[in-house]
């Protein structure tokens, strides 16, 4: 196997893998690791809750566990199982999608500093509504709410007098 046929190794959180060696050293299925996540449980005090097999009056730690959830949700189990592998690449691309679209912003708000607001690339901007230059008329009903320069941001603003007791300090 060559270097270019290797597989990048999925990143695991350390939150995660605290989870994955607690359920390989308890032998818990990704069931029983979810709803103790869900639980709000440490899997580093696992080990305490486990039964030692001195121990008779306690459940076995999956059973304690599965005990605890339908206690606490009324269910047996969660609705969607997700293992912790599943959940890190969840996590990645939630976190992939929030850096581009941060960097679209970014890249969006150099170019309107840079330039008027009749050049802004409105494209780049996934929410922003799509504004061309000179297609303002006078029949546009947002006009009446906040005003002919605003409702267009190619028309620049009206200068406010010096005196004007709306203007803020």
């Amino acid at each position: 196997m060559t270097k270019a046929m290797a597989k990048k190794k999925l990143f695991i959180p350390n939150k995660l893998k605290d989870w994955d060696e607690a359920r390989q050293r308890f032998r818990l299925s990704h069931v029983h690791v979810q709803m103790a996540r869900e639980l709000g449980m440490n899997p580093k005090k696992l080990g305490k809750l486990n039964n030692h097999h001195q121990e008779r009056w306690k459940l076995p730690l999956p059973d304690f566990i599965t005990k605890l959830y339908a206690k606490r949700f009324g269910k047996t189990r969660p609705d969607t199982v997700r293992t912790i592998r599943e959940t890190a690449t969840a996590t990645a691309a939630k976190k992939a999608a929030r850096r581009t679209r941060k960097a679209l912003m970014r890249e969006a708000l150099v170019q309107f500093e840079t330039h008027s607001p009749c050049f802004l690339d409105y494209a780049l901007i996934p929410e922003a509504p799509n504004y061309q230059e000179g297609t303002a008329n006078e029949e546009d009903p947002r006009e009446d709410e906040i005003g002919p320069w605003q409702a267009w941001p190619c028309v620049d603003a009206p200068e406010i007098p010096e005196g004007d007791p709306s203007r803020s300090p």
